[in-house]
């Protein structure tokens, strides 16, 4: 498991109802992060469904979740659980937190 944190963004730029992407600095994962009033959480940037960038769809902060635009798999933003079908797998999830006036994620797999 790397200990390599990755810049995601500065704390201003990401507001709630927002996301912001990076590439991991040590395994080259994409990382979505988004800000749910107020609160952060990471994602891989990546549809379990089929391949594809989860940051192209759209948020609904009512429910919390984020819909591909490929086939309109819902992803819970909060856990990367998979919420209907085609997506059955979930997102893996990954930490994130606040530090020196920016907001870090990383690839915490082994």
């Amino acid at each position: 498991m790397s200990e390599t944190w990755t810049f995601i963004c500065a704390s201003e730029e990401l507001l709630p109802g927002e996301m912001k992407t990076a590439f991991d600095e040590v395994t080259g994962t994409p990382l979505v992060v988004f800000n749910l009033d107020g609160e952060l959480y990471a994602l891989e940037d990546q549809c379990s469904h089929e391949e594809f960038e989860l940051s192209s769809g759209v948020i609904d902060a009512a429910e919390g979740s984020i819909e591909c635009i490929l086939h309109g798999a819902r992803f819970d933003i909060r856990d990367g659980r998979a919420l209907c079908a085609p997506a059955y797998s979930p997102v893996p999830k990954f930490p994130v937190k606040r530090e020196h006036g920016g907001i870090w994620s990383r690839d915490d797999r082994d």
